[in-house]
């Protein structure tokens, strides 16, 4: 069987074009769950840098963004980024900025590396090379949160689970797990460089 490519910034345009919110983000209890979820994870009250890898249409981005002096949002779909725009216009600490990780990546270093149901995005090849990025821009005991669905989605080239798994092998000797949770839906892990 041969590695699936990497979604194309097309595919994301597409979706967004069908419809403004694909996912449901702003009106699912799943999403709502999984964002509480999420922020109870982190372990700090406050982050100074902080980049969020595929902010969508910006619904977390809007709850992450009290925890942050400074969040860098990236999207690969400019349809998404407006409404992200939109939604967090009254947040002068958030910036968004249209960006495809791992081909394109900021130059500074983050505390905080926010990844939600992206990997599994990626082919095998870009996903790796996306956490060998993430790793060489994170701060002194910077941390990386993962979450991921679970389920298989055939267009994806890979599950949640192996996104999850792959990281965790990349992260020997470089990274401690802090905190962990496995729903039947979703994988949520918040990691930190050592």
């Amino acid at each position: 069987m041969s590695e699936k490519e990497t979604l194309t910034v097309e595919y994301f345009e597409n979706v967004y074009a069908a419809a403004a919110d694909p996912w449901n983000f702003a009106t699912s209890p799943y999403e709502a769950e999984k964002y509480r979820a999420t922020l109870a994870a982190l372990t700090r009250e406050k982050y100074s840098d902080v980049f969020e890898i595929g902010c969508s249409i910006g619904v977390l981005t809007e709850k992450l963004a009290v925890r942050c002096e400074r969040l860098l949002s990236i999207d690969v779909s400019e349809r998404a980024l407006a409404q992200a725009r939109r939604r967090c216009a009254d947040l002068p600490n958030v910036t968004f900025k249209k960006m495809s990780v791992p081909q394109e990546f900021p130059v500074k270093k983050f505390d905080l590396v926010l990844i939600s149901e992206v990997g599994y995005y990626l082919s095998e090849i870009d996903w790796l090379s996306a956490m060998e990025k993430v790793f060489a821009h994170l701060t002194e005991k910077g941390q990386i949160v993962l979450v991921h669905w679970r389920p298989v989605v055939d267009d994806y080239p890979q599950t949640g689970d192996r996104v999850h798994a792959s990281f965790a092998r990349f992260a020997r000797e470089k990274l401690r797990r802090l905190n962990q949770k496995l729903t039947e839906k979703y994988r949520l892990d918040v990691w930190e460089k050592l």
